[in-house]
């Protein structure tokens, strides 16, 4: 197809094994034989990596990681000298900028809508909010001009008409999808991916004292602070909320381990709604369909119309708590459809959403980028 292009990928936020930047994107387009390299920070989770990883050193603050991570990561890019870089954070815009020449192709790839997710910083004022999301808006306007935009999701369109969706689908594994569905499912709820207020942390925390004989499972990282508010919130039921992923990182082997570990009544999320997220097709959603497991998600019209679309699940308000008690009654009274639902969700990740689908569009879209350029 071509002769070994370059290409570097750049994170100085993500975890070297985040599951799009490194399993997807990074390993289909080794796989596929460009010679990749991926700038990431250390982590004691690196073994032999089938893909090549340029690791930063770990920095003991946030500040001092955005700033000498980010001098480091461009060191590192520049010496690589790619035909195509490809990058995953806002705090790396100046960094493609200075990268791109005329010769090269640099692909921003945005995994949040971050101009929002500023606004919903609450450990900022709501003024200096404001400030820094219309800061941060005037310089990705300016300096990706001339890059490339892959987009995440697909509302992202309405503010980045011009990007490129590579969708954040599931890879299709074939423990999960082979995995035994049709047991008498458990009282047991799951929750996976990142634990924050804003991921509807505390709502869900409250789950147990809804029903004497309910747990719930979470398995994502959390922090000190956030895991002993949820156990007040818990109330009488923190003895049945377990959280894996207090403090640290969990590596994706243990997040599907946890998929297929029991025959899980639902998997939740039920965010608060925000802007952030209410468009959002979480990368929990495609995974709990992919499990074979129904899905119990916040009733936010985007949300609603894509489980009523697949029937894969129930949409319910957050904030209710007889609502949620009978959606999690039905599921519990209706063994058949529950598992119906969860093979319909199966189903359509088989058939439409998943990475293999996305990961066509990948390399089409490289090689169409690279031919331009040549």
């Amino acid at each position: 197809m071509f002769n070994r292009k370059k290409v570097v990928h750049m994170t100085t936020v993500h975890h070297p094994l985040d599951p799009r930047i490194y399993y997807k994107e990074c390993t289909s387009l080794h796989r596929s034989g460009y010679d990749v390299t991926l700038i990431a920070p250390d982590s004691s989770d690196l073994k032999d990596e089938e893909v090549r990883i340029s690791k930063l050193k770990k920095h003991s603050s946030r500040l001092k990681g955005m700033i000498f991570g980010t001098m480091n990561a461009y060191r590192k890019a520049r010496k690589l000298k790619a035909d195509v870089y490809h990058f995953h954070d806002p705090e790396l815009i100046p960094v493609a900028w200075l990268l791109k020449k005329k010769n090269n192709v640099v692909i921003y790839d945005i995994h949040e809508d971050y101009e929002t997710g500023i606004v919903q910083r609450d450990y900022l004022t709501p003024t200096l909010r404001k400030i820094l999301a219309k800061v941060y808006k005037i310089i990705e306007n300016r300096l990706t001009k001339n890059m490339e935009l892959c987009l995440a999701e697909k509302y992202y369109k309405e503010k980045y008409p011009r990007g490129t969706c590579i969708l954040n689908y599931p890879l299709l594994q074939t423990s999960l999808i082979n995995h035994d569905t049709t047991s008498p499912r458990v009282n047991q709820l799951l929750y996976t991916g990142n634990l924050t207020t804003d991921r509807g942390a505390l709502l869900h925390a409250r789950l147990p004292s809804l029903d004497p004989d309910l747990s719930v499972h979470f398995y994502g990282r959390c922090s000190e602070h956030l895991a002993q508010q949820m156990k007040q919130k818990a109330g009488v039921g923190e003895e049945r909320m377990h959280i894996d992923g207090v403090n640290r990182y969990l590596p994706k082997g243990e997040i599907d381990a946890a998929y297929s570990s029991r025959p899980w009544l639902a998997g939740v999320a039920l965010f608060p709604p925000t802007d952030h997220y209410m468009k959002k097709e979480l990368t929990k959603f495609f995974e709990y369909m992919t499990a074979g497991i129904p899905i119990l998600c916040s009733d936010f019209p985007k949300w609603k119309e894509f489980i009523d679309t697949y029937q894969c699940g129930l949409s319910v308000d957050p904030y209710n708590d007889k609502e949620i008690v009978k959606a999690l009654n039905y599921l519990r009274e209706n063994p058949e459809e529950a598992k119906a639902m969860g093979r319909r969700g199966r189903e359509a990740v088989l058939n439409h959403l998943n990475w293999q689908k996305e990961e066509e569009k990948l390399l089409k879209w490289y090689d169409s980028l690279i031919k331009k350029d040549t």
